[in-house]
């Protein structure tokens, strides 16, 4: 991810001269805003539905500032070094890159070994560029937070970056030899571009997004626009000198394009169709809108988004996106940071940076500018005066280590990964509740037809319940009423890896009990869910929903969720006990204010009955063990039930 890590900040793109004024590219202001959002919505998503736009503003700016750089050189010398270019791009991009992962597989082969799952297909495609792919095939979705989550997911982008390093300098000279003329260029370049931003539309699957998220065809479009923009709109052609009215036009359109991306970071939904079916590409257009406004020596936008800490954090950017995943997903895997959301970000923040600027100056900026073809000599200098080499010495250490530990990570990296005992449990107790919902649709209709033709006993003597039934007394904490009630009250129940956990307890306090659960599943999936059950004849009068394990539920999600069941279904919606994760809180919050909004939503309060009880779950803090479920089941039994009975 060269926006992330090209040099043009100090070097190749140097600063133009406006008169007696030094005119200070802005590109660092907008790979400040761009990191900034990719971090802030991995801290808090609830807020920032598409900080991961922050990846193609990226290559917007790579791809203007390669082509410029490139078409400059061009320029001024009629030739392109290509082993040159090569060269700058790997001593730029290598020495952190081997860092972090040396480092963060070393951190996984001593404390997080379940992580070592195809760590050497990983370490290797991430070396040669190609780990988009790889993500494609064996990756997980970037957007699923929960199950698992590599530290090595976001390289993907930096994949794409050395696949457009490697073949972009050809294509340049391509050009520019055989094409010549800046329109057809332009021409050439845009087409190529729609057909990127087709492919990601078509090929898109919302079962499985890896495929146009990752893929190289369907995310060269922004890289392409960037390119396009730096042929027709090369900054050390354009003049300082302008009209006020020309400079104001720029400065109105650089504004309303950044206002514009502001907004669209804060709603456009990485999950959404209509983000790969175009949105997507004319985010991407808005961004080279902002580019070409800052590129400009006349325009106020780049005074606006140059300032200290922006030329700080976009020198540092490359580092940043490289270790804010292993940073954050090994603080987390130690700390529960769901009660305290707000000062365990500051924390990961403030660890994110600690590793950035020691990368940066002790690896980064040291390797960029050394001359590597004396190597030979410094490690024989090294060798006859140690002592005054201590600081090399002690990198020299380390790095001895992480690679050692790197070696062991490698030798004992698992055949595939075993399912956990956990991950046994919910897989049986799936297949379990399927075969039951056929059973359970048939006892719905029956109920239905019961429950107008007789009242229920306001009470029902323990000794006149049958043996099971006296059992699922004793063992879920039901009053006999509420055992009895509970035999003939339907229930549609729909949500994720918890309720699949619970799908056997559940379905033997309510036999017709239908449940639809999925590992991993979000707010956003809960919607055509309920619309499919309800076409199929599968919605009960009485919905239970456990959302909110695996992210943010919104206000217009928790909307949508709500109306789609609709006012006639009593909800019995389900709070998450989440401790590892910074969404608890919100989640938790957002049901209750839809149980506000709306007279037939039920809170369930799992969070507070289960709060502080650690033998009631796994190692995970999640997922309720044998006895969790036990009281999880009885919580929901007694609040559907108490609910049935005032009907």
């Amino acid at each position: 991810m060269d926006q992330l890590n090209s040099r043009l900040t100090r070097s190749d793109f140097r600063a133009h001269r406006v008169g007696k004024k030094r005119y200070i590219t802005g590109f660092d202001g907008i790979r400040t805003l761009a990191v900034l959002g990719v971090i802030i919505y991995h801290l808090a998503p609830s807020t920032l539905q598409g900080g991961y736009l922050g990846v193609p503003i990226f290559f917007v700016v790579s791809g203007y500032l390669i082509t410029y750089l490139l078409i400059q050189e061009w320029d001024q010398t009629h030739t392109i070094d290509i082993w040159g270019f090569y060269g700058r791009r790997l001593k730029r991009l290598y020495p952190a890159l081997v860092t972090m992962l040396l480092a963060t597989t070393a951190y996984i082969t001593l404390f997080q070994r379940e992580l070592l799952v195809n760590i050497r297909k990983t370490v290797l495609t991430n070396l040669i560029y190609g780990y988009n792919w790889f993500e494609i095939s064996h990756g997980q979705s970037y957007f699923d937070r929960f199950s698992g989550e590599s530290p090595f997911t976001h390289l993907w982008s930096l994949s794409i970056e050395g696949q457009f390093y490697l073949v972009w300098p050809l294509v340049v000279l391509a050009l520019l030899i055989l094409v010549k003329k800046q329109g057809r260029i332009l021409l050439i370049l845009l087409g190529a571009a729609i057909a990127s931003a087709l492919a990601m539309a078509l090929l898109f699957d919302p079962q499985n997004t890896n495929r146009v998220y990752y893929g190289t065809d369907t995310r060269m479009f922004a890289i392409l626009i960037g390119a396009a923009m730096a042929f027709v709109w090369p900054a050390h052609r354009l003049s300082a000198d302008v009209t006020r009215a020309h400079r104001l036009i720029m400065d109105g359109l650089g504004g309303a394009s950044l206002l514009a991306l502001i907004y669209l970071f804060f709603n456009m939904n990485g999950q959404a169709a209509s983000t790969y079916r175009g949105g997507m590409f004319w985010f991407t257009v808005l961004s080279g809108i902002l580019v070409g406004t800052v590129a400009h020596p006349g325009s106020d936008m780049n005074r606006i988004l140059s300032n200290p800490v922006f030329s700080y954090v976009g020198q540092r950017s490359y580092g940043i996106y490289l270790y804010q995943f292993p940073v954050m997903i090994f603080y987390e895997s130690r700390i529960n940071i769901g009660n305290h959301p707000l000062f365990n970000a500051l924390v990961e923040v403030a660890l994110i940076m600690v590793a950035t600027e020691l990368s940066y100056r002790w690896i980064e900026r040291p390797l960029r500018h050394y001359h590597y073809g004396q190597i030979t000599s410094d490690v024989v200098t090294f060798f006859k005066q140690p002592d005054a080499h201590r600081l090399a010495s002690s990198l020299g250490v380390i790095g001895a280590l992480l690679f050692g530990l790197t070696a062991v990570g490698f030798v004992q990296q698992p055949a595939a990964a075993k399912p956990t005992a956990l991950q046994q449990t919910i897989t049986q107790r799936q297949a379990a509740a399927k075969k039951k919902n056929a059973e359970a649709a048939k006892k719905q209709k029956a109920l239905a037809k019961e429950a107008s033709k007789r009242k229920h006993e306001k009470a029902v003597a323990f000794s006149k319940l049958s043996k099971e039934d006296q059992d699922t007394s004793k063992t879920y904490y039901l009053t006999p009423e509420e055992v009895v009630t509970s035999k003939q009250t339907p229930l549609t129940a729909i949500g994720d890896s918890v309720l699949l956990d619970d799908s056997g307890d559940l379905q033997k306090v309510f036999p017709g009990a239908i449940v639809d659960g999925k590992v991993g599943r979000q707010a956003a999936d809960v919607k055509d869910i309920v619309n499919s059950l309800a076409q199929q004849g599968q919605l009960a009068k009485n919905v239970l929903i456990n959302i909110g394990t695996n992210g943010y539920v919104t206000p217009e999600q928790a909307k949508d969720i709500v109306e789609a069941i609709g006012p006639n279904h009593e909800i019995f919606w389900v709070t998450a006990h989440v401790p590892t994760r910074e969404w608890q809180n919100s989640v938790n919050r957002r049901i209750q204010k839809t149980a506000d909004a709306y007279k037939n939503v039920h809170v369930i309060d799992w969070y507070s009955t289960a709060k502080g009880e650690d033998k009631w779950f796994v190692s995970d803090h999640v997922h309720p063990n044998n006895r969790g479920n036990r009281h999880y089941t009885s919580l929901i039994a007694k609040a559907v039930t108490k609910v049935s009975q005032q009907k």
